[in-house]
């Protein structure tokens, strides 16, 4: 089976609950209904309407549920979810293919998934909890709460031969350049620099704890001085432990506490647990040998984790697992200014603070470390976040301030504060899905639906 859907309210206060395997959203509710569901106050994500309710046109809408169904009919992905928002209510929840071609199970509403960098703005918003307890200010040295990064040297050349030649700090990164990935730090995705070969050969990935993920850190030089550019790096695993730091809690305790608990996201964390497993989709990379996907066996140099068990490192930058309405609540906090069904975890300040571009205009970068689209006057980035300053100037359909980012393994999500949308979705493909960008397929196809976005 393709493609399967559900058109039941899914939640019930903070309490998440599953959805039975039902068919397509209706698109002809009667009009009673839907000008009732839509003059609801709730931004909750508790009720599904149809799309003319919330300013969409059905028919035009229907050209997203194909190209998806689309995709996997077409051996790109196994499987997919997507889930589109608007004023709190669920405009179409679908999914499609299957959660694993070796098991034959179909793919769920409640599927599990690895969301790789989309624990970063997760790990962004516990570091603005923080950051409105005075704990912690932009322009503070992070020197201030990671102390062995003190003595820190900085590459000044590459030779040919790809050694070296450092030089001192001119000063310590901020805090605001720590969450704007313009601090200096590599990451070790690539090996193409020097340094990121040093992240590969000390396997800082794969450092058992968060202490040794900062001493293995402190043990490399920054790629450039702080401030000078933006490269994708291994800042928000950094966030990770300032938040343990800070707080004098386990990451993990501390997100579930501040963030995953009070929003009602019940099956997000750093593993599964043996009860869930049966729930978590494979991951896929392409063979080109074989000419189709195949199931992978290691992420980045690392072995897969086992997740049914706690994992020894809890990664700020890509560790979580979560389910696509987990996510969904997540991202309907942000819209709504830091609040969900009564529940206030930022200000709308601090969300505001997050979203807007703090990456000077001389140290624009040509990539944004998850697809090939380029930072530019018009997109930028914030905290943690990609964030559209311009969107018309940009060639982008969606809102100015959107906010939005994407796991390696092909997730992404996108938040649209002025037409009050919010969009989540999930595969599990290494390397890229084969053809054009689902992220980017997905804004167009939804926003030429938008017919009425005064609605």
């Amino acid at each position: 089976m393709l493609r399967h859907s559900c058109s039941a309210a899914v939640l019930a206060g903070l309490l998440l609950t599953a959805c039975a395997q039902a068919p397509a959203i209706s698109q002809t509710a009667a009009p009673a209904d839907n000008a009732a569901a839509a003059a609801a106050p709730a931004a909750d994500l508790s009720m599904t309407v149809a799309p003319e309710a919330v300013g969409f046109d059905s028919a035009r809408l229907q050209k997203l549920d194909d190209y998806m169904a689309q995709v996997v009919a077409d051996g790109r992905v196994a499987g997919m979810t997507t889930l589109l928002a608007r004023h709190g209510k669920i405009v179409s929840f679908n999914t499609y293919g299957k959660a694993s071609l070796a098991t034959g199970a179909e793919m769920e509403e409640d599927t599990i998934f690895r969301i790789y960098s989309m624990t970063k703005p997760i790990t962004g918003v516990a570091m603005m909890t923080l950051f409105e307890d005075g704990k912690w200010r932009l322009d503070d040295p992070v020197t201030r709460y990671v102390p062995e990064f003190e003595n820190l040297r900085v590459v000044k050349k590459v030779n040919d031969d790809g050694t070296m030649e450092l030089e001192e700090m001119t000063r310590p990164p901020t805090m605001r350049e720590v969450m704007s990935h313009t601090a200096g730090f590599g990451y070790g995705l690539a090996d193409q620099h020097p340094v990121d070969k040093l992240f590969r050969e000390k396997r800082v990935l794969g450092a058992e704890g968060l202490q040794q993920m900062i001493d293995l850190t402190a043990e490399i030089p920054l790629m450039f001085q702080p401030g000078q550019r933006w490269y994708y790096s291994n800042a928000v695993d950094i966030q990770g432990y300032i938040v343990e730091k800070i707080s004098g809690q386990t990451f993990g305790s501390y997100l579930e506490e501040n963030i995953f608990a009070p929003l009602g996201m019940v099956d997000t964390a750093f593993y599964t647990g043996p009860e869930k497993a049966e729930r978590l989709a494979a991951v896929y990379v392409w063979d080109r040998d074989a000419g189709e996907i195949v199931e992978a066996t290691e992420i980045f140099d690392n072995p897969m984790p086992d997740y049914t068990q706690p994992p020894p490192n809890e990664s700020g930058g890509g560790g979580l697992v979560s389910t696509t309405m987990d996510y969904a609540r997540f991202s309907q906090m942000l819209v709504n200014g830091g609040e969900l069904n009564g529940v206030r975890i930022l200000s709308p300040g601090s969300v505001e603070l997050m979203g807007t571009n703090v990456v000077p205009d001389e140290v624009l970068v040509s990539s944004n470390g998850t697809t090939a689209a380029a930072f530019t006057e018009d997109v930028g980035f914030g905290l943690d976040f990609r964030v559209v300053n311009d969107a018309a100037a940009a060639g982008l359909l969606t809102g100015d301030g959107e906010m939005s980012w994407g796991g390696a393994a092909g997730t992404w999500f996108w938040v649209d504060p002025e037409h009050d949308i919010i969009f989540v979705g999930m595969i599990q493909r290494m390397g890229g899905t084969g053809g054009d960008d689902l992220g980017t397929m997905a804004r167009t196809l939804t926003y030429q639906a938008l017919v009425e976005p005064e609605k």
